[in-house]
């Protein structure tokens, strides 16, 4: 029997699909342990989504935390070799819930390439990160930043990297207020603080942005940013849905971990981003790795109330019957609803809080209407 879609929660049926997706493009399951040591997560905080950890002290005496990540995990457990290794999961992780800001066991899948990381992989997992998001719904957006183009710009204004982390984070608020006084008082070039500006306020289609963004490249760094901008507009144009990749260079990474694209995916009907990702390579240079990185996390909690399945009910219909029914009728009757792809439950009287569409009584005569809650 095929599984009704109107059984399936949101967050379940996307990861069903997106792991198929997955798995068409050659991309490898791959498991973890559900713990770390919390040493590993401490070193690397600033790299989670949240900073908040579950942590445990293990029978030996050691401090263990629950992940609260899949890409560290990951990361320490792939070794460098020769072309990428590409590779996709569906986990728990245990963090902060955007929703309900306690701790909470969160589903969540996504996909790593790790190795070689060229231009090729570059637009297959944006292209990946574009068909994720329309499993999810037709309605969204991609935005795309570059942290060489940030970082290369930041680098002619100042070489002090407290200054760089200052002017990131308002770039990160569109704060243009705050990033012309900090010039200022920083005495940064006037030249360098427009492009700046400029750069901070920049939305738009990736493909219209693009000669703005050529104009505001002042060296070899930036250049190469947008050249690389320019041949991923090129060939994600090839899937046809080049308008949902939009340009927001206040998508702001840690610039430690963070060294190429990054990007944040949205849909119409969910305030936060449900889809995140980068190139980290930083990250593996700082765990002494050669090896390059880039992939991304959709985040399935967000969707446990989007679409899918009508939550407002338990069930559809609801059979009462008594010690009198034919239970060979009763039976029956069960199984033609639920062939139907109805939810239905038979009780003798109703179940308390139980919250039902319809409820039919059994009788001589069949099926007879006793309450529809539509």
């Amino acid at each position: 029997m095929k599984l009704s879609e109107m059984t399936i929660r949101s967050d379940e049926s996307a990861a069903f699909a997106l792991r198929e997706l997955y798995q068409s493009f050659g991309y490898l399951r791959y498991k973890i342990s559900k713990f770390e040591e919390y040493d590993f997560y401490a070193r690397n905080k600033s790299f989670l989504v949240s900073e908040s950890v579950l942590t445990f002290t293990d029978t030996n005496g050691k401090l263990l935390a629950l992940k609260p990540d899949v890409t560290l995990s990951i990361v320490k457990n792939t070794k460098d070799g020769n072309g990428i290794q590409k590779v996709y999961y569906n986990e728990n992780v245990y963090r902060v819930s955007g929703r309900t800001h306690e701790f909470q066991e969160i589903m969540q899948t996504g996909l790593e390439c790790i190795g070689e990381i060229d231009l090729y992989s570059v637009c297959e997992v944006l292209s990946l990160a574009q068909k994720s998001l329309s499993i999810i719904s037709k309605n969204y957006i991609l935005d795309i930043s570059h942290m060489g183009f940030l970082s290369s710009l930041l680098d002619e204004a100042t070489s002090d990297e407290e200054l760089k982390r200052g002017l990131l984070s308002f770039i990160r608020e569109k704060n243009i207020h705050g990033i012309k006084q900090l010039c200022a008082d920083s005495e940064i070039n006037e030249n360098i603080s427009e492009r700046i500006v400029k750069t901070a306020s920049l939305y738009g289609r990736l493909a219209d942005i693009l000669p703005t963004l050529r104009s505001l490249c002042i060296n070899s760094g930036m250049a190469s940013a947008v050249d690389e901008l320019e041949s991923i507009s090129e060939v994600l144009a090839l899937n046809g849905d080049s308008g949902r990749l939009h340009v927001d260079f206040s998508i702001v990474n840690d610039m430690n971990y963070y060294n190429g694209i990054i990007f944040q995916g949205y849909i119409d009907g969910i305030e936060s981003e449900v889809l995140s990702g980068g190139r980290y390579g930083n990250l593996l240079r700082k765990m002494g790795r050669k090896s390059d990185a880039l992939g991304f996390a959709v985040y399935l909690d967000r969707l446990e109330r989007f679409g899918g399945a009508d939550n407002s009910f338990d069930v559809d219909t609801l059979i009462l019957y008594d010690d009198s029914s034919d239970v060979k009728a009763l039976t029956k009757a069960v199984n033609s609803l639920a062939a139907d792809g109805i939810s239905v439950v038979a009780q003798k009287s109703v179940p308390q809080g139980l919250k039902f569409r319809t409820a039919l009584k059994l009788t001589e005569r069949g099926l007879e209407p006793v309450e529809t809650n539509d």
